[in-house]
């Protein structure tokens, strides 16, 4: 029997071992994909949010922890594994269940949502709840680097900066997209990441500078190894969320479940409100939407071999073509419109 067709809840999840949650990995995909190549959806984001939304089941005791999708586009393995893998077949259908998080769905659906950038405040929001009603309980609110790009986003990271012990956790999930690729200064802000080699060759010839200096370099070179992640943290993504008084976690690989889960275990119940900033690939599992992640984020009914489109073409262009081509046509015309 299917592991997938066992799991009903959280609790079933955390009898698992995480050999077996691999396994299940590769079966939630195999289920997003026979569905919403038949139903359509959003599948890349939800390809990519796997691993993520496992780890988050294992670790937290949900409902009680309360966890909010932003959007509702990573949300489908979220919806397979709190019983309703039996209906997911009426996905986005008439009477089916919603293609996005829904309160009267789910007990597990922590925020009933329409579109992107509102789950850092309504996750404020249950937490004040909770404080109020002296629930200790943790609340997590997942949001994508492109929705972090709006302004409610930073009234919610601001605000919540400014509590003390509230048990907030905001995950990141950076997969360098929105529905296209991003653009911008925090795009290019949040991808200023330094691989292991180059921080180690930059720490050993500091240290080497230090402890040549006479009389004083050994005390010196000891204090700046205590400050090392502060230095990381200072020249990685980290400094922007520490600014808000966010202790700041990452980046780490969001496909990786052992890392997931170690450190969500780790930074589960905080004093103070936490971001985790994991990497993931939009469509990770499924060729095609690896390769075209911006055709698949939502996409109409396909073919799962080739990926390619069960839609017959009527030769009628979309509204998005019309727009599309007028404003190129546009710029062409006119060179100041072009960035």
């Amino acid at each position: 029997m299917p592991l997938l067709e066992q799991i009903k809840n959280s609790g079933d999840i955390q009898q698992l071992t995480r050999k077996e949650l691999r396994v299940l990995a590769n079966e939630i995909r195999n289920r997003i994909i026979d569905v919403v190549s038949k139903n359509g959806g959003h599948l890349a984001s939800s390809l990519g949010a796997v691993e993520l939304t496992l780890a988050i089941h294992y670790v937290f005791d949900l409902p009680k922890d309360t966890l909010i999708w932003d959007v509702g586009h990573q949300a489908y393995a979220h919806k397979l594994l709190t019983g309703r893998n039996d209906r997911f077949d009426t996905l986005r259908q008439y009477k089916g269940i919603s293609g996005f998080t829904k309160i009267k769905e789910s007990p597990y659906d922590g925020f009933t949502v329409g579109h992107s950038s509102t789950s850092i405040s309504a996750g404020l929001g249950v937490c004040y709840g909770k404080y109020l009603n002296g629930d200790e309980s943790d609340v997590i609110s997942v949001i994508g680097d492109g929705s972090l790009t709006a302004g409610l986003a930073y009234e919610g990271l601001n605000q919540a900066g400014d509590l003390k012990k509230r048990n907030l956790i905001v995950i990141l999930n950076d997969n360098d997209m929105s529905i296209s690729h991003n653009v911008g200064a925090l795009s290019s802000f949040l991808s200023r990441t330094f691989s292991a080699k180059y921080l180690q060759s930059m720490r050993n010839q500091f240290g080497a500078f230090l402890k040549s200096l006479p009389r004083i370099g050994d005390e010196i070179y000891h204090i700046a190894k205590r400050s090392e992640e502060s230095f990381k943290t200072f020249i990685t993504p980290g400094m922007l969320f520490e600014a808000f008084n966010f202790d700041y976690f990452g980046p780490i690989d969001g496909h990786n479940l052992d890392h997931l889960i170690d450190i969500l275990t780790n930074i589960k119940n905080p004093e103070d409100p936490v971001l985790l900033h994991v990497t993931t690939v939009k469509g990770k599992g499924y060729g095609p939407a690896e390769k075209n992640p911006v055709y698949f984020h939502g996409v109409g009914s396909f073919e799962i071999n080739t990926g390619k489109s069960n839609a017959k073409p009527n030769g009628i262009p979309s509204y998005t073509q019309v727009f599309g081509r007028w404003m190129v046509n546009l710029g062409k015309r006119i060179p100041k419109l072009s960035p």
